[in-house]
């Protein structure tokens, strides 16, 4: 069976076929301007259609119902990811599941999948930052969400006036805290905030879970955060696509006793 995974997000879409339980080539693009006609194109493109679509959507109703649309046309089954109380190997540590943001709970699906028996904080870096953690024995903990280094840039230039007009020109970020420019202080600063979050969640969670965690990061702004965070760290840009696959894959059958 040929199943495609769709993850979208404020800005970009990701999507992928999962082929007899293989990833296959992962697409990227925004989506700002894409109309239903556009999914149609795009996703079902010619050649073979997929039986079904799994979709993990945070863009809102106006983006799911043109790709609603799209599969039908196409004649695709299609279903969007609900956040359970436990699925992917995850327990979801909210009272009320739905209030976890789909996102996050699908690419702590994917980070449960491939670092199985480790706790990990899920960092995604979008529009919003926001960190998960993910005990060893896949019980989400909790999580923080803060404006993404992009976000508070945007928000700071457009309630300032003397630093909005300071930063036009100027030399960009380079390396290190210390810019050279009001332009570089606050990519820089916006940078170094998130980094130093992201260390202080790992903090908090070694003294919580008695271990540190492994940080695993995803998003279009990962790169620009990453190479900051002190803590061990590794990058996954697909991590949602990862573990939309995961939910995409039949159960295992419960053993009988």
């Amino acid at each position: 069976m040929t199943v495609l995974l769709v993850d979208i997000g404020n800005t970009r879409i990701k999507w992928a076929r999962l082929v007899g339980g293989r990833l296959g080539k992962r697409r990227a693009a925004a989506h700002s301007r894409w109309r239903s006609a556009d999914y149609t194109r795009r996703l079902f493109g010619p050649g073979r259609k997929p039986e079904r679509m799994l979709v993990a959507s945070v863009a809102g109703p106006r983006v799911r119902g043109m790709l609603t649309a799209a599969a039908r046309r196409a004649r695709v089954e299609a279903r969007f990811v609900s956040v359970p109380h436990h699925g992917g190997g995850v327990r979801v540590g909210y009272p009320e599941p739905w209030r976890l943001g789909v996102d996050r709970f699908v690419a702590a699906v994917g980070a449960r999948q491939l670092f199985k028996g480790t706790a990990v904080c899920v960092v995604g870096v979008g529009t919003a930052m926001t960190i998960d953690l993910i005990d060893a024995g896949g019980r989400h903990r909790g999580g923080v969400i803060i404006p993404a280094p992009e976000l508070m840039v945007g928000t700071l230039f457009e309630n300032t006036h003397g630093i909005r007009r300071r930063a036009r020109g100027g030399a960009k970020a380079g390396a290190g805290l210390f810019g050279r420019s009001t332009r570089a202080g606050v990519l820089q600063g916006a940078r170094y905030a998130a980094a130093a979050l992201i260390d202080r969640a790992v903090h908090e969670a070694g003294a919580l879970l008695g271990q540190r965690p492994l940080v695993v990061m995803t998003g279009g702004e990962a790169p620009s955060v990453r190479g900051l965070v002190v803590s061990p760290c590794v990058g996954v840009p697909d991590l949602v696509l990862r573990g939309l696959a995961a939910l995409a894959m039949p159960a295992p059958p419960v053993p009988r006793g």
